[in-house]
């Protein structure tokens, strides 16, 4: 599955630069808009990053998610400042789809556990972000990606599957937002060591060629961010591609 991204920031479509606030470019200023058209032309899922939310939990965007929501009609799973059971729970309430759970899930295992059992395994997306060291290890990053915690990406995964979790969308931040190409050896290698997992692959898709080397590598699902935004191939252009490879 192709699921079309929009980062939010105070009402209007943004991108950040490897997760650096700094470096933020404005796309358009009506997300509601951008997601209709996504839509229509033919997306089945939609991922909404709350960026204000992921500073600020007071700031959360909740009424314009669900606004995108009830627009669209679609599945939507989201992400951006969830700290607590409640901030899981609001989200469902208000028809989004999935959570998707980011720094937490890394640094409060335990208590993403007791949601992930309580909400289950298909209300709950991880959001595993991580820094590849010269020696391959995949270091786990946390708190919009300003820290690089001392844990690898398969400890936490281990724990996480072996109580169901059945969605995880990695990110390789050298990748994100720059258009330079996915780490297709990585979701290769992911899928193969976690073949249960759906994995949602992230970060550098520029190209629909890339498009089909992941899915030649049995990624199940590519999150299409700044290609969209900024015209490197269309939502119908991708598809077509995905559903021919």
């Amino acid at each position: 599955m192709l699921i079309p991204a929009l980062d939010v920031i105070d009402g209007n479509v943004v991108r950040l630069l490897k997760g650096d606030f700094n470096q933020q470019t404005t796309y358009h200023s009506n997300p509601v808009a951008i997601a209709v058209k996504y839509r229509d032309e033919g997306a089945e899922f939609l991922h909404l990053v709350d960026l204000d939310g992921a500073r600020d939990t007071s700031k959360r965007q909740l009424s314009l998610l669900t606004e995108i929501v009830t627009t669209t009609g679609l599945p939507i799973q989201t992400g951006g400042g969830i700290r607590n059971r409640q901030d899981v729970a609001d989200l469902l309430a208000a028809g989004l789809q999935r959570a998707v759970i980011g720094s937490k899930a890394v640094t409060a295992v335990d208590e993403v556990l007791s949601w992930l059992d309580e909400f289950g395994p298909e209300a709950i997306v991880l959001a595993l972000d991580i820094n590849i060291d010269e020696q391959g290890n995949r270091w786990l990053a946390t708190h919009g990606w300003q820290s690089t915690s001392e844990v690898r990406l398969e400890d936490v995964l281990d724990r996480y599957q072996a109580r169901g979790l059945k969605h995880v969308l990695c990110t390789d931040i050298s990748r994100d937002g720059t258009l330079a190409g996915s780490n297709v050896e990585l979701y290769r290698d992911l899928k193969r060591a976690y073949p249960s997992i759906i994995w949602q692959a992230s970060g550098g898709v520029a190209s629909l060629a890339e498009l089909e080397t992941l899915k030649g590598a049995n990624c199940d699902s590519v999150i299409l961010g700044k290609s969209l935004l900024t015209g490197q191939f269309t939502l119908p252009e991708a598809l077509t591609c995905w559903q021919n490879a």
